[in-house]
């Protein structure tokens, strides 16, 4: 008879959790990493992990598939990956006890005939995850799983039964959400407690190879190996293939015996792979459990940069672990030493202190992440800014979604321009400046280009949009002319702020280009082809030469001039349209399930906040003489869009962080809608969720300490702004600049339950 798991925790681990529990409740606390994760992408998980970690540990349970990876709805575990990183993954370890086999099958393929797997059922309701640490009950694997992870270390602890044949799997090519497919592995017996090697994998922007080193606290009994070209061999020193390469480990286990496990990990070479491990868990030796108490204190310092009060409990969990996804999905590509690998695989050294960050691009991040990290991790911002000029000064671009560290040239835009420009206007300005300006002209101005073993750096339909004033659907997207123009707005007022006027003038007029694609008789931004003429049997809400949306939710996305879309419109027109589309989008849930697993198109649907493009609409109100209406759809998708569940987190693309900043930014009451990229750095308001919001500011980069939001008679249903007061002077508009923000004070919103047209 199958015997039930003892749970056993050691002594220390209790006593903390008993502190904790006894002590008020932290930020960190509010944090839920299950909510969203029945319907998400691979990068977004309940895995361990630290702020902008390398290493996101963690389990998954599906197979070769579109939104791939953790499934919360899958009562099983196929392994524990460290790598979650967009288009990567890499280094899969397993505790097993059943009938030994190496595959790694999706978890019902004993029921579609293709075999069994090292995969384990759990016992679902001892499944826990906070942030920093997971923990679950394998059952066919007769132990507890536990995880840990610092920056670059992966850190694991399994509580077996008593065992005569406990193995520890270790796969270099598995299941992931992008298909990676392996190139070269190899994985090395040291001794008998430590193990090292890498793997080579080909993905969609070029090869990568991920290095690591494993370490156990107990010798193991065996070393033996797995690839499809050589089958099992046991007994060995060594096993090295290019498919489906793995190894495993054998221990004779005493009941409640604890098997810990170490890893570092490297991008660089075996060597950075050993001083990450010594670097980051050495000091710690074997203990699991201190490692995990430091991951929580880490997220719970980060988090308790805002503090909240008032509003409901879920008010807070959602806020809270909205906060945690904005710096949790995002990666550190740098060892310990400085070192990293380019996008052309040469081994580059970093001065002191600079670390290399990467992941998904950022389209349209000027409306989430960086407003976010601006206002409170300016340091965060300096980091990306060098390390875009980093990659600039040794690779001549710089880039929109260096995932891996690789050029992407993803999603076709160079939105890297808008968050340094912000991060330049805000007074983030840590780096060689004169390198900042030459950077980012050459973004702007410089024909794109595919780069030697790896992606697409810059504009590379810069030629034609500057000739023709616009990008042709039978070229590429049309959206490309909306995002080109924006970037060349960022770069003009950058241009300004350096006094190159020339520049300045020549991007400023180009910024106007949106113009040439505006259909003056269907008022939209409409496809046109190479000889001008436009697109036949228009319709708004087709998809076609639209990236993931419609016509009708590009034509708003006109970030640098909504009084210039305002004007073309006409704003009876401009309102009528706007709120025919979010009475639609409400009975819709805002969003248009693009992402979701129960739909593939977005383009019969007008306001979709379940992806990028369209995240600025219910501030588009402010420019319109309508602010209350901001105020209330701001509101409404925060309490219906969003969700507290696994089931109902984000309806759409959460895209690494990005509509969970949106969502922090939103319960402020702040939005950005030109990201910053302006001298007066405008930032647009809307009713707070809570009754204060604390800010504790960088005085490294800001003036003020202390930003306080206050909100006096609030309510569900008291949504409307009766008046805004900015240390006691009230403002005639809902706006005010971020330099008054960052200066600190005390910023208060009288609500109340009908819009005042005058506020």
């Amino acid at each position: 008879m199958k015997r039930r798991f003892r749970r056993l925790t050691p002594i220390l681990y209790s006593l903390a959790l008993i502190h904790l529990s006894c002590s008020q409740q932290q930020p960190v606390d509010y944090v839920d990493v299950f909510i969203g994760t029945s319907n998400s992408r691979w990068m977004l998980g309940p895995y361990a992990c630290v702020p902008f970690g390398m290493v996101q540990l963690g389990p998954d349970n599906q197979g070769d598939v579109w939104m791939g990876g953790y499934e919360y709805s899958i009562s099983n575990v196929s392994a524990f990956s460290h790598i979650h990183a967009w288009t990567m993954s890499g280094l899969a370890i397993m505790p097993a006890a059943q009938d030994l086999t190496f595959t790694d099958n999706p978890v019902d393929a004993a029921y579609r005939g293709a075999g069994a797997s090292y995969h384990s059922r759990i016992e679902k309701h001892t499944e826990k995850a906070q942030p920093g640490y997971y923990s679950v009950n394998l059952y066919d694997a007769s132990a507890k799983a536990e995880l840990t992870a610092t920056t670059r270390c992966g850190f694991h602890r399994y509580t077996f039964e008593e065992l005569e044949d406990a193995r520890i799997m270790i796969d270099l090519e598995f299941p992931d959400e992008y298909q990676s497919v392996l190139k070269d592995a190899q994985i090395t017996k040291v001794n008998d407690r430590t193990l090292e090697g890498y793997s080579t994998s080909k993905t969609y922007y070029g090869d990568y190879t991920l290095y690591f080193v494993i370490e156990l606290n107990k010798p193991f009994n065996s070393f033996n190996g797995w690839s499809a070209g050589k089958g099992i061999q046991k007994g060995i020193e060594r096993i090295r293939d290019s498919i489906d390469v793995g190894a495993y480990v054998t221990f004779d286990t005493n009941e409640g015996e604890q098997i810990l496990l170490k890893t570092g990990l490297s991008m660089v070479d075996l060597d950075g792979a050993r001083k990450n491990l010594e670097t980051e868990l050495g000091p710690l030796d074997w203990d699991f459990d201190a490692v995990a108490m430091e991951a929580k204190a880490e997220w719970n310092r980060l988090l308790s940069k805002i503090q909240v009060e008032g509003g409901t409990e879920t008010d807070k969990k959602k806020f809270y672990t909205n906060l945690y996804r904005s710096y949790a999905q995002k990666q550190t590509w740098s060892d310990v030493d400085g070192r990293y690998r380019d996008p052309m695989e040469r081994i580059q050294q970093l001065p002191v202190g600079q670390v290399m960050y990467g992941g998904d691009a950022f389209w349209n991040s000027y409306w989430n992440l960086n407003g976010l990290w601006s206002l409170i991790t300016p340091e965060v911002m300096n980091n990306w800014v060098n390390t875009q000029l980093e990659l600039f000064d040794k690779t001549g671009w710089t880039n929109n979604g260096p995932t891996g560290l690789e050029h992407t040239g993803v999603m076709e835009v160079t939105h890297e321009v808008a968050l340094m420009v912000a991060a330049y206007m805000k007074g983030i300005r840590n780096y060689d400046q004169d390198l900042f300006y030459r950077a980012l002209k050459n973004t702007v101005s410089t024909q794109g280009a595919r780069q030697p073993l790896s992606g697409l750096a810059g504009m590379d339909q810069l030629d034609i949009y500057t000739r023709l004033g616009y990008v042709p659907f039978d070229v590429s997207r049309t959206d490309r002319t909306l995002n080109y123009a924006f970037s060349d707005y960022c770069f003009a007022q950058l241009a300004k702020a350096f006094d190159q006027q020339e520049d300045y003038q020549f991007h400023l007029k180009r910024s106007n280009n949106w113009k040439n694609l505006w259909h003056p008789d269907f008022n939209f931004i409409t496809p046109r082809d190479s000889n001008g003429y436009w697109i036949k049997d228009f319709d708004p809400l087709s998809g076609y030469s639209f990236s993931e949306g419609n016509s009708w939710q590009y034509s708003w996305y006109i970030p640098h001039d909504i009084a210039g879309l305002v004007e073309l419109l006409g704003r009876d027109s401009f309102n009528a349209r706007l709120e025919k589309g979010f009475l639609h989008a409400e009975s819709k849930g805002f969003a248009a399930h693009a992402f979701d697993r129960s739909r593939k198109t977005a383009h019969e649907y007008y306001i979709n906040h379940g992806n990028q493009a369209n995240m600025q609409a219910a501030y588009l109100f402010n420019y319109s003489g309508k602010p209350w209406l901001t105020q209330q759809y701001s509101r409404r998708m925060l309490d219906i869009f969003y969700g507290d569940t696994p089931y109902h987190g984000w309806d759409g693309d959460e895209d690494e962080g990005q509509m969970g900043a949106w969502y922090v930014i939103s319960a402020m009451g702040l939005f950005e809608m030109n990201g910053g990229t302006s001298a007066d750095l405008p930032v647009d308001l809307t009713t707070p969720l809570f009754d204060k919001i604390t800010v504790s500011l960088d005085t490294t980069y800001y003036s003020g300490k202390q930003l306080i939001i206050e909100t006096r008679n609030n309510s569900k249903e008291n949504v409307y702004i009766q008046s805004i007061h900015l240390n006691g002077k009230r403002l005639e508009q809902p706006r005010i600049s971020f330099k008054d923000l960052v200066e600190g004070g005390h910023l208060v919103f009288d609500l109340g339950p009908s819009p005042k047209e005058e506020n």
